[in-house]
């Protein structure tokens, strides 16, 4: 007989028929295109079960969507308005926050904000948290929930990087920054508490795309060394013709016009969203070969999940160890939005990411 082909098995999306594609067709799969979709299985046109506490962010609930999110301040846990970043913060959740202004980057400075445990070892390892929505929208108040739950759950410090947003500055501008900051903590972190041989990346949605271009530059120009790579709902190209991208164009938090939006405002030439760095599903195979470990996060009901899942595979071909999970019943950015509408699956993601991140920064095993 003859020897079979390796397949991998892809996340049950509700069809009843099982999805299996060999792994070569993962390979000559064109860019953007979601496993399932290249051998042809699609969608099974099931509408997605979401979780109640979310279903007034879709459309068809208040008609909320990644526009129009509420003001930072009412996505803090404890509710207060935020008035503009803090040179030194305590709270009430266990942790510490400073804001630096780091001598690093094209643009000569860029602001990050360290939260870590209170009474935490130092110099600390680190969590480099690169943020999302659309690089124009967000803040650290937005996150700040998320940035706590890291820190405590990391015992770490969490890194958020205040990079230029679109379209004030362009690609690729807002990589260069982020891996700045990467370097100089490599190169200086001591200096204010930070260990810059263990840093893992974390990035929601735009930020997971700054976390794989991170990757990327980083085994390119080797100065800069990565632990773990965790990517949620990450940005991985400028397709806006995928499966989920026809599926989820409305109705769902982020919708493809706020995509194609985004794109405009931060690379608006189309020939270059082709590069790698920026559209990192456009990556050879001898490019993502070494890459860090990764985590790979998507969500069911989001125009970005096909993308996310074919970049995890693509790592995975390359042999980079991926683990790669589809959350069923939610939309883009339910991790976020779990600071103001907790969710069980928001609870077992957060948990999930941030027992990954723990397991790659505590290991003694360089």
């Amino acid at each position: 007989m003859p020897p079979t082909r390796p397949t991998i098995v892809l996340v049950d999306d509700g069809c009843s028929d099982d999805e299996t594609v060999a792994a070569g067709e993962v390979e000559d799969a064109p860019p953007g295109r979601c496993p399932s979709e290249q051998a042809g299985s699609g969608s099974c046109g099931r509408r997605p079960v979401l979780e109640r506490a979310l279903a007034e962010f879709p459309d068809g609930g208040a008609g909320r969507s990644a526009t129009d999110l509420p003001d930072p301040a009412a996505l803090t846990a404890d509710g207060r308005s935020d008035d503009g970043p803090k040179e030194y913060e305590d709270d009430p959740y266990g942790t510490t926050s400073e804001w630096f202004a780091l001598p690093c980057g094209p643009t000569g400075r860029v602001r990050v904000q360290v939260t870590r445990p209170v009474g935490g070892a130092e110099p600390s390892p680190v969590v480099l948290f690169l943020p999302g929505l659309g690089r124009s929208l967000g803040d650290a108040a937005c996150y700040g929930p998320l940035i706590r739950d890291f820190a405590l759950g990391t015992d770490a410090a969490v890194v958020y990087v205040e990079y230029d947003r679109a379209p004030a500055t362009r690609y690729p501008v807002a990589v260069e920054q982020c891996y700045a900051v990467a370097r100089w903590i490599r190169a200086h972190g001591r200096e204010i508490g930070l260990e810059g041989d263990r840093i893992a990346a974390v990035g929601d949605s735009t930020g997971g795309n700054l976390v794989a271009a991170l990757t990327l530059l980083a085994r390119e120009r080797g100065d800069v060394r990565l632990v773990h790579q965790v990517l949620l709902s990450p940005v991985t190209d400028a397709d806006f013709d995928t499966a989920s991208y026809r599926r989820f164009a409305t109705g769902y938090f982020l919708h493809r016009d706020h995509m194609r939006r985004f794109w405009d405002d931060y690379l608006p030439e189309p020939h270059r969203r082709r590069e790698a760095v920026a559209a990192p599903l456009r990556a050879t195979l001898e490019q993502l070969v070494g890459l860090p470990p990764a985590l790979v996060v998507t969500a069911e009901a989001d125009v970005l999940r096909d993308e996310g899942e074919a970049y995890a595979a693509r790592l995975r071909l390359a042999g980079v160890p991926v683990v790669a999970v589809r959350y069923q019943g939610v939309p883009h950015g339910f991790l976020l939005l779990g600071a103001r509408c907790p969710t069980g699956t928001a609870r077992a993601a957060l948990l999930q990411v941030v027992d990954t991140v723990h397991m790659a920064l505590h290991r003694r095993s360089w």
